[in-house]
């Protein structure tokens, strides 16, 4: 869609300063390639160059940011927070796709499941008995949502999502293709030379606001419920074991694994490929950083590193150390020649 360069800082609380007002921007784009028509954020003084070449119609910036040789095609939209401005210039400029409430002929609705009027529900999506789905949520196309499931108001499940028998899901939820939400959880007893599967008959609780990203997988609980806590941000690839408790706003990236009833407090983020051993406590606000194994407790507000994490100061110190083994063994080397030719003049 196209609006003014006028209705954009109205609607972004921002104040217009050079360019021409009645300007239509049409879409939002990086600094580096913004276009004529497009809008961009200019969030660092250090990326000031880029700007100086742009060819952008518009750009966000902060309030009391110096900003150099601005060209004449770029108006700036001064205001508090330009990366909050700019995200609702997004989501004005490129509004998401609202499916109209219908159900699709070709969808599989058991007799005993409840839908509010406004939900859609999409080609060959299949909903189980006694499934109960809120107002203005969307199950796209292919979807499984399983027997007892609960799902709450303004939710989007996307194509190819399994949610498993039992699970509890809140308001605003978004569930990405490929993800699993309540497989069994890994858990097995070893007896006369083989594996024996422990039953898993709990389930996923998911509070509000919840976003879990492509492939994840969120396993039931053995016997109670495996936890998402509310506002959490859940990447593609990850992998959250049974009976854990995921606190709210808890961010995890890509490939994260989690093993089983660990408890990770309110606003924790797990980086990229971090690895963490069952019943383990990552406290309030801790950060565990990319491709860290963890197999004991984190205090709250700290920030580790490396495999066995620990406190990131640490971690650093020890990997140049490392760095520099490779010329310390030269000057032992030499010392000890050195040595050697002192013991045989003797």
């Amino acid at each position: 869609m196209s609006i003014t360069l006028t209705e954009l800082a109205n609607l972004c609380a921002a104040q217009i300063k050079g360019g021409d007002a009645s300007l239509l921007i049409d879409s939002a784009a990086d600094i580096v390639s913004a276009q004529p028509g497009q809008v961009t954020q200019l969030t660092n003084s250090r990326y000031n160059k880029y700007l100086q070449n742009s060819t952008a119609s518009a750009c966000f910036v902060a309030e009391g940011l110096t900003v150099e040789n601005i060209p004449e095609n770029v108006a700036l939209l001064v205001c508090a927070d330009p990366e909050m401005s700019f995200i609702k210039a997004v989501e004005l400029l490129h509004p998401q796709h609202i499916y109209r409430p219908q159900i699709a002929p070709q969808a599989v609705l058991s007799d005993t499941a409840a839908l509010a009027e406004t939900v859609y529900v999409g080609s060959y999506a299949i909903i189980g008995d006694n499934a109960r789905i809120g107002d203005n949520s969307e199950i796209l196309a292919g979807a499984y949502i399983g027997k007892n499931v609960k799902i709450g108001k303004n939710c989007r499940i996307y194509p190819y999502a399994v949610i498993y028998d039992d699970a509890v899901i809140g308001d605003n939820v978004i569930i990405h293709s490929g993800a699993i939400i309540g497989a069994d959880g890994f858990g097995y007893k070893f007896r006369n030379h083989q594996h024996v599967k422990v039953p898993q008959v709990g389930n996923v609780i998911i509070e509000d606001n919840v976003e879990i990203g492509a492939n994840a997988c969120v396993d039931r609980g053995a016997l109670g419920s495996t936890f998402i806590g509310t506002g959490s941000k859940i990447d593609n690839l990850v992998q959250i074991g049974h009976n854990n408790k995921i606190g709210n706003h808890v961010i995890m990236c890509g490939q994260v694994g989690v093993s089983g009833s660990c408890d990770i407090q309110d606003y924790a983020i797990l980086a990229g490929s971090a690895g963490i051993a069952d019943h383990v406590t990552i406290g309030q606000g801790a950060v565990v950083m990319a491709r860290a194994g963890v197999a004991g407790d984190i205090k709250a507000g700290t920030q580790v590193f490396g495999s066995p994490a620990k406190d990131k100061r640490t971690a650093y110190k020890e990997q140049v150390a490392i760095s520099k083994l490779p010329e310390l063994l030269k000057t032992v080397k030499l010392l000890e020649e050195k040595i050697k030719l002192l013991e045989e003049k003797q």
